[in-house]
């Protein structure tokens, strides 16, 4: 199994900045991709909005809401990632999930993987 473990979040007021942070542990042999996604009130899980994501390798991602304010970067050592959130506002209030997808030792075997963490409340008051 692969666990995400995220740490960050809180309270700011609109203009504040914010690190979120995301580590995965357990069986990886690789991480194709992580990324950021969040859920805003009073939505549901199927109404998750994609934030940023890093391919490993690749081309980062963001949402057009976010670009120019949020910087998604990876440690690939750490199989950790990072997203700096500056210039809030309170519309990025919403709970934050890390994501990853990659592959995993199952046993004697390979397996693909999708994880997803339990999520961090961001909240931006005006």
């Amino acid at each position: 199994q692969v666990q995400l473990v995220e740490s960050g979040g809180g309270l700011v007021q609109a203009g504040e900045s914010m690190r979120l942070s995301c580590a995965a542990t357990g069986s990886i042999v690789s991480i194709n991709t992580m990324g950021w996604y969040r859920q805003g009130p009073g939505k549901r899980r199927e109404e998750r909005e994609l934030v940023a994501v890093i391919p490993s390798g690749g081309i980062t991602n963001y949402a057009d809401s976010v670009k120019g304010r949020f910087t998604i970067s990876r440690d690939g050592a750490k199989n950790t990632i990072y997203l700096q959130m500056n210039n809030l506002k309170p519309e990025d209030t919403a709970v934050y999930y890390c994501n990853a997808r990659g592959e995993m030792r199952l046993g004697a075997s390979l397996a693909d993987f999708g994880s997803w963490g339990q999520g961090t409340q961001v909240t931006v008051s005006s």
